[in-house]
């Protein structure tokens, strides 16, 4: 059975900036999601944003860039 982590296997496919920028974000965002509020639907949805985005910079993969990107790491997006 592979974990839920598993989709984060594989390349990296993030440069360090944007790294960065997704630990910090991911972090301060399960630490406003920590707080507790009057909707507790919220601070789930924060909490698991926050740390999806923790573990993308942590991990350096992103399985969404990966499914965007062709297998040679150029867009597979038609640019007009």
């Amino acid at each position: 059975m592979a974990s839920a982590l598993s989709v984060f296997e594989g390349d990296q496919n993030l440069s360090f900036q944007e790294r960065a920028l997704s630990v910090v974000v991911g972090l301060g965002l399960a630490a406003a999601g920590a707080k507790p509020r009057p909707n507790p639907l919220l601070n789930v949805l924060a909490l698991a944003a926050g740390a999806m985005l923790a573990i993308r910079g942590a991990t350096g993969h992103c399985p969404m860039k990966a499914a965007l990107a062709g297998p040679d790491g150029q867009a597979r997006l038609a640019s007009r």
